[in-house]
């Protein structure tokens, strides 16, 4: 359990300037946070985003050829299953890399080596996701243009109308799926520099100020029927709102919604994740909206109020600096698991 650090209303007063100040300290830092980016051509994962089960796959897998990496990779398992290798999808694809059975029966691969291709095997998906995006690129090499756009583009639309214009195609749909798994590439890859800071955290953090001393409720959205009360991610996710970013409702997809600044680089406004298992992102089990000076603002549990807690706890899992494109990137209607 969580110990309250303020319970009185002087008491929260007296924070509410503390964090002001935290907050104008932090960002008048934030500028040179800013020149210590760099490009690594290396790309790792960021801490627990992709399940400790497949982490292998998708780091060895993710290095088959130069158009993708295990970052991209990940992105593209993440929004066609949510890393749930029993999906599928009403257009019959399959699995955790959503193959429908005409193209996995022509570009499934045996990954694991024992003798059989099974869609429904992450052993054999991942490795056969890879390949495929391999292929894809190998394809529309010649055209115009970012290799990994290209490769995207011929997954969506199909290699021919990649190489007819040159590039990606002035199709809608294609455009938004490539920008999507690029955008979603930066949630799941570590960052090899400084996080930008966010421009829209500082509202968020004044909404969730304003609901400071407010009774906690488990699915809470702060609706007027619900006495305006909220739980963990529905606090974060009505604070992001007001700024115009609707970030999903549950924890563990919140912390796809932006890249992953380390400890050392919290800012205030950056999300801020608890878990039991701390190699797994779809573990999460309880989010806060960071305020600076290693405190948060969260809705903690049932008969508590929102408040400030510290962050520094042994289950804290790792933040994500919350951004308009990395929320809006994130998958709203994953492929189920077929019933049994």
């Amino acid at each position: 359990m969580r110990k309250a650090w303020l319970v009185a209303g002087l008491s929260i007063g007296f924070c509410l300037c503390f964090v002001a100040l935290l907050v104008v300290g932090t960002y008048s830092a934030a500028a040179g946070l800013l020149g210590g980016n760099a490009k690594n051509a290396a790309v790792g994962l960021a801490k627990g985003a992709v399940p400790a089960k497949y982490q292998s796959l998708v780091q060895t897998w993710g290095n088959l050829c130069p158009a993708i990496n295990p970052a991209l990779l990940a992105a593209q398992l993440y929004q066609e299953s949510g890393w749930n290798p029993r999906a599928q999808s009403h257009a019959a694809a399959q699995g955790i890399a959503q193959f429908i059975p005409g193209t996995w029966a022509t570009h499934g691969i045996d990954g694991d080596k024992d003798g059989d291709r099974d869609v429904w095997d992450p052993a054999d998906a991942i490795p056969s996701a890879a390949s495929y995006d391999c292929e894809l690129a190998g394809y529309v090499r010649k055209a115009p243009g970012d290799p990994t756009d290209n490769m995207l583009a011929a997954y969506n639309a199909g290699a021919y109308a990649v190489i007819k214009y040159g590039g990606v195609p002035p199709y809608r749909e294609t455009q938004n799926y490539v920008k999507v798994i690029r955008t979603l590439e930066k949630s799941f890859a570590k960052p090899v520099g400084r996080v930008e800071p966010s421009r829209q955290a500082a509202g968020a953090i004044y909404f969730a100020q304003q609901k400071l001393g407010t009774k906690y409720l488990w699915g809470g959205n702060g609706t007027p029927e619900q006495g305006g009360r909220f739980d963990c991610s529905g606090l974060t996710q009505a604070a992001y709102r007001t700024v115009g970013i609707e970030l999903p409702r549950v924890a563990n997809d919140q912390y796809n919604a932006g890249p992953h600044p380390s400890r050392d680089e919290l800012l205030p406004g950056d999300l801020v994740f608890f878990s039991d298992d701390l190699n797994n992102s779809r573990a999460i089990r309880h989010v806060g909206l960071y305020v600076g000076g290693g405190y948060m603002i969260n809705a903690p549990y049932t008969g508590a109020v929102i408040r400030f807690d510290k962050i520094d706890t042994p289950d804290y899992f790792g933040a994500t600096r919350v951004t308009e494109d990395g929320a809006r990137a994130l998958p709203t209607d994953l492929p189920k698991a077929p019933e049994a």
